[in-house]
């Protein structure tokens, strides 16, 4: 997925009520950014880092910029939580992720469940569709040897999530969760249950049930976001 436009390198003065980022640019003027991420952005939001923002395509928006990228150690980190199933889908018609090959549709924001949305659903009139729940990751709170890790904040939508794409697989269904980590430095992938035991709980049935775990780490340039390949398990990790 690359950048419609050229991205604005500043450093992070500060993320408050959620949404909203204060940065200097580089030629020292201070904007607020839309912050694209709901989450606590736990390691990826130390003010003084270096930034990446995207100018807005509608001259009538009152945020006239996203964040999208952050600076941490020597590795650049997408924080837009708005672009994963983009990227994802992307690479699953690239044939990126073999997991999720050989299907002749995928449509997004498919209506499933109790009143939820698939992010992708892939369907192809020889095989039975899967339910692919896209979650972006950016945590590594151990830069030394740590694992990347989901969730960052307690989570109780994704373990309804969960509790759905069981209910898929015993329909007949396939379902994949798709974590996708937005950095390239981390050597093994983990539920962090300290943050969230009830998600953490969740995944387990969720894979006893036959739900699918697959994580994929990216290419993170202010170019573009790209899919690079998968990242090791370690579900069991404390």
């Amino acid at each position: 997925m690359l950048y419609p436009a050229p991205l604005f390198r500043g450093t992070l003065i500060k993320r408050y009520k959620r949404f909203l980022t204060d940065v200097t640019l580089e030629v020292g003027t201070i904007v607020v950014a839309h912050c694209a991420n709901s989450g606590s952005m736990l390691s990826v939001n130390t003010p003084g880092a270096e930034v990446w923002l995207s100018p807005a395509s509608n001259p009538d928006r009152k945020l006239r910029y996203t964040w999208e990228l952050v600076r941490i150690g020597n590795t650049l980190v997408g924080i837009n939580t708005g672009l994963p199933n983009y990227i994802v889908e992307e690479a699953i018609l690239a044939g990126t992720i073999p997991e999720l090959a050989g299907y002749a549709r995928v449509r997004r924001e498919v209506k499933y469940g109790r009143n939820s949305r698939i992010d992708l659903l892939l369907e192809d009139d020889n095989r039975p569709p899967c339910y692919v729940e896209v979650k972006n990751v950016t945590m590594r709170r151990n830069l030394t040897d740590g694992p990347v890790e989901f969730p960052d904040a307690v989570t109780s939508r994704g373990a309804k999530h969960l509790e759905e794409m069981i209910d898929m697989v015993k329909g007949g269904a396939r379902a994949a969760m798709m974590y996708l980590v937005q950095r390239d430095d981390g050597a093994a992938f983990s539920i962090a249950g300290d943050i969230d035991p009830t998600y953490r709980d969740g995944l387990k049935r969720a894979m006893a049930g036959g739900v699918e775990v697959l994580c994929y780490s990216c290419t993170v340039n202010p170019k573009g976001v790209a899919v690079a390949g998968p990242v090791p398990l370690a579900l069991d990790r404390p």
